[in-house]
Formats: C-alpha cells, structure tokens, sequence
C-alpha cells in the first residue's frame, strides 16, 4: 500500500471559542490548542501542506461575525499562518461545502485530510461525514479537538459525553481517530492510520449491555 498523501486542515481556531460565546469545555482548551500547534509543526517539518479554515457569518451575527474581535485567530495559529499552504473561509459547518477545498486538494493528488481544530460537535463531524462522498481518507486528531456542553428541546448532554460520544462514533465509521503524538509518528514513517469499522464496532457494542 502505498504511503498517504496527507493535508492537515486546521478548522476555525478563532478567539470565539476562547474569549467569544462558544468556549471549549472538554478537552481543556490550552490543551487542545497545545495539541493543534504540534501538528501544524510536525506538518511544517515533513512538508504535509497545513490548511486554514475560519468560520465567517454574517455582518452582525453574534459569533464568528467578521468585524468581531473573536472573528480573529488565535494568536498562536495566526503567526503559523503566513507558510500555510492554502487558506480561505467557510460559512457552512463542513470545510468542503463551497469552498472549492476538494478540488485544490484533488489538483495535489492529496487523498487523505487530518482534522483538528473546533467544534468536535459541529464542524470537525461535519468535514469528516462530508469527506466521504467525495472519496477522501479521514483521520481526526482527538486531543486537537474540543466539544462544548449542548442544552436543546431534544435533550442535554456535557461536552466531555459529547466528546467521546462522537469520538467512537467517527472512529465507528468516517475516520481513524487518534493523537497527535501516534500521527506524527505515523507522517515521519509515511503509514496509514487504521479507523474501526461499524459492523465489528456495533458487535462490540452488544457485548457490553
């Protein structure tokens, strides 16, 4: 099998989600953010193009509105940002609807997008079920991504249960899920990162009830 040809996509690591209304409550988020620098690093160092995402809304909306101060990136990926290899912003939760993401990466043969970044319950999910129509490998780093504590008419859920529910979930089906440190391990000796699968994921599943 040949090697993965790898993009890491870093999704919307704006001040929203630290200083703004959404801050991420599960991992902690300094530790995750920790987590996403040393990615984009280990990317730099072995030439795995980095893409940057940011959410933009409408002009007032209250989050992710572009003449907020929490429009911004975070400090730490905004001084990363200028060896990115493509940047853009999106205005749906996946990174591939009308963004064009596919095609620049189809154009350098990449076959395999790394995820990190925000919400693990809403845009990382999304990018990962939106990959697998158009035929991308997915891996998603799960100490480089962060859930937040939901509270709707359909029910509550903490964000440490958010995350993990959906960390199975991905790894169930759209994504190999793993760390930071086992990727980067996996870049330096050009192999592939094995998902689970839903049929042997559900089978174990019965066995615990």
């Amino acid at each position: 099998m040949s090697a993965p040809r790898r993009a890491l996509v870093v999704i919307d690591i704006q001040q929203e989600y630290f200083t703004g209304l959404l801050p991420i409550q599960h991992p902690p988020r300094d530790e995750s953010l920790a987590h996403i620098v040393e990615a984009m690093d280990t990317a730099a160092k072995a030439d795995v193009p980095v893409v940057i995402v940011e959410h933009a809304a409408p002009e007032g909306f209250p989050v992710f509105a572009p003449e907020s101060p929490t429009f911004a990136l975070h400090p730490e990926i905004a001084q990363r940002s200028d060896s990115a290899a493509h940047r853009f912003t999106k205005s749906f939760s996946s990174v591939f609807a009308d963004t064009g993401l596919a095609e620049w990466l189809r154009e350098r043969k990449i076959d395999t997008v790394t995820l990190v970044g925000y919400m693990t319950n809403n845009c990382v999910v999304a990018s990962a079920a939106g990959a697998e129509p158009l035929g991308f490998t997915v891996e998603v780093l799960s100490d480089a991504t962060g859930a937040i504590d939901l509270l709707n008419s359909a029910g509550s859920a903490p964000a440490q249960q958010v995350y993990e529910t959906i960390m199975t979930l991905l790894n169930s089906n759209w994504a190999a899920v793993t760390t930071t440190d086992a990727w980067a391990e996996a870049v330096r000796s050009g192999t592939t990162l094995a998902g689970d699968n839903l049929i042997e994921s559900a089978a174990r599943g019965r066995t615990t009830d």
